[in-house]
């Protein structure tokens, strides 16, 4: 290079630019260059985005050796580096909504038909024409995802001041649709041996939440109005549906005391949801109506769900009237039993410091609970088996302490899998062309005759409780609501007779199945609107904002109150 084009010895030092790009050595200087030398001693360069460094290195002697950079300005058209310039995109809108590779929304949704498919494939490899339209496995999995798709558009009906609609009712009447279009009853088949067996799966799975969720300090802290509420009102519903469907339907007495238990239950479905709402906005907190009506909720439905099995034995005993009501007691006292040294047993097994404790107790509360409910009706003791599988649960819960709300959330797992099948297959064992008139015209009467007693009976039931007029005519009418435990029970005393293969126990156990679900269209979504519109109308809010609800009967401030909501 000649010696004069070089900058003189000592030059400035440069400014020290942003970084960039690694440049590539040009072979020469060019006069057009802003060339500028490193110092001696200092070799790191800091570019500016428009620029790209040259470094020329030449040897004077065999000792020296001179370094020289240059900065060339960047052309923004041409790069003379590394090109950074983005692709070019033929259509950018079509680019970025299906991207290649998919990602997102749309990669989750391949993927999860791609799962499907899958299963699918492995189950039809097994399985061959059960998963295919007419087979049971087609059925259950067309009806699992109708009813979940009902209870998710039930679920977004809302109505200003009204607590929203259970799902539970979508999942019904979808059931009940499927069941009832002639094109879709032939590919959605379902055997009633499958049927029953899903059905109590999801009773077992009920019957253990409702036995998880008790709380021993509640029980000890509720009051004499709360036991009023929870028995009274269940036990005269049941009486006055056994004795107006023994006249009206033509049932025998045992038979309608199924019916009656079976219809005496509330349901804590539409019930909790919309007391903790008026517990958040403060309606009847100071009185505590919201924690009467969820603690008695739950114990409202163990009584019905002992008082059925028992009666459930003994419909379907043979021999004397003396020799069922003896197998009725016994069945009660063997269910207690063996659910008392079951839950014992998983109370220290598995142990504390096993790994996986969590997973192992929920398996052996469902397992369990399930053999329970099979298992009873084996050895010819059906009764028993419903309230075996509420002791055991209860039991264990009891000595597991603050640690079962994690078997608790595992069980909830289990029942929303359960839940749809259950109200699916509920309604979908309803046929239109099987019903008679007379027979729905005769069921909606004994239904509204049984639910009016109800009432007028709870209204008496809390007389004496400190409730003013409007407070007690809202509890009445809060304890009309039926559901959860109807779908539950209903068809056990239809899929008994089936096994059977007796006809006219067959008729009876459809015509308590009607009954069960006309109550729960009819009281279920109008129970709802009832509670919604008379709540903010009949309960009054606290004067104070801090104060919380506590049990009705003015119990001490001091005393912790007690917010009990029941898991059927």
């Amino acid at each position: 290079m000649d010696d004069s084009q070089q900058k003189p010895s000592d030059p400035e030092p440069s400014p020290a630019p942003s970084p960039a790009p690694s440049p590539a050595p040009s072979p020469a200087p060019s006069p057009l260059l802003d060339r500028t030398p490193l110092p001696a001693g200092n070799h790191v360069e800091h570019l500016n985005v428009n620029q790209i460094q040259v470094v020329v290195r030449r040897c004077s002697s065999p000792n020296v050796t001179e370094e020289t950079t240059y900065f060339i300005p960047r052309n923004p058209g041409v790069d003379a580096g590394t090109n950074t310039d983005p692709p070019v995109v033929c259509c950018p809108l079509l680019h970025r909504l299906c991207p290649c590779p998919p990602k997102g929304l749309l990669a989750s949704l391949i993927t999860k038909v791609l799962l499907a498919a899958v299963l699918f494939g492995v189950v039809w490899s097994i399985t061959e024409d059960e998963c295919l339209p007419g087979g049971n496995l087609f059925g259950i999995t067309i009806l699992f995802i109708c009813a979940v798709i009902g209870g998710r558009l039930v679920a977004l009906i809302r109505l200003p001041k009204v607590p929203p609609f259970p799902p539970l009712l979508g999942m019904l009447l979808m059931g009940f649709t499927l069941r009832n279009i002639p094109v879709v009853t032939d590919g959605v088949y379902i055997n009633f041996t499958w049927s029953a067996a899903l059905r109590n799966i999801a009773l077992a799975v009920i019957l253990a939440r409702a036995g998880l969720g008790l709380d021993p300090k509640a029980l000890k802290k509720l009051k004499a109005v709360c036991v009023r509420v929870a028995a009274g009102p269940c036990l005269i519903e049941a009486c006055t549906t056994a004795l107006i469907s023994h006249f009206l339907m033509g049932l025998p007495w045992v038979w309608g005391f199924i019916l009656g238990f079976v219809l005496g239950a509330v349901s804590p479905a539409v019930v909790v949801p919309s007391m903790l709402l008026f517990q958040k906005e403060g309606y009847g907190v100071e009185q505590g109506i919201p924690t009467l009506l969820m603690a008695a909720g739950s114990f409202d439905d163990i009584l019905a769900i002992t008082g059925f099995t028992t009666c459930l034995g003994m419909a379907f005993a043979t021999g004397s009237t003396w020799y069922n009501l003896l197998r009725g007691v016994l069945e009660v006292v063997g269910g207690m039993v063996a659910g008392i040294l079951l839950g014992f047993l998983i109370q220290y097994f598995p142990s504390g410091d096993q790994k996986h404790l969590v997973m192992k107790r929920s398996f052996l509360v469902l397992g369990l609970s399930v053999f329970a409910v099979f298992g009873s009706s084996v050895v010819g003791f059906p009764g028993s088996g419903g309230l075996c599988t509420l002791v055991l649960a209860f039991l264990a819960g009891l000595g597991w302490g603050t640690e079962k709300a994690h078997v608790e959330e595992v069980v909830g797992w289990a029942w929303d899998v359960f839940q749809p099948l259950l109200f699916g297959l509920i309604g979908a064992e309803i046929r239109v062309s099987e019903l008679k008139g007379y027979t729905v015209g005769l069921g909606i009467a004994s239904l509204l005759i049984a639910v009016g007693v109800r009432m007028l009976f709870t209204y008496v039931c809390v007389l004496c409780s400190g409730f003013n007029m409007k407070e007690k005519v809202f509890i009445a009418l809060a304890w009309m609501p039926k559901a959860t435990v109807q779908a539950a029970i209903g068809s056990t005393a239809l899929d008994m007779a089936r096994s059977r293969k007796d006809e006219q126990l067959q008729k009876y156990g459809m015509d308590v199945l009607t009954v069960a679900v006309l109550a729960i269209l009819l009281t279920a979504p109008v129970g709802a609107l009832i509670i919604g519109l008379s709540g903010p109308r009949l309960l009054q809010k606290p004067k104070d904002s801090a104060c919380v609800g506590t049990a009705a009967g003015g119990e001490d401030d001091t005393e912790t109150p007690v917010t009990y909501e029941s898991t059927l």
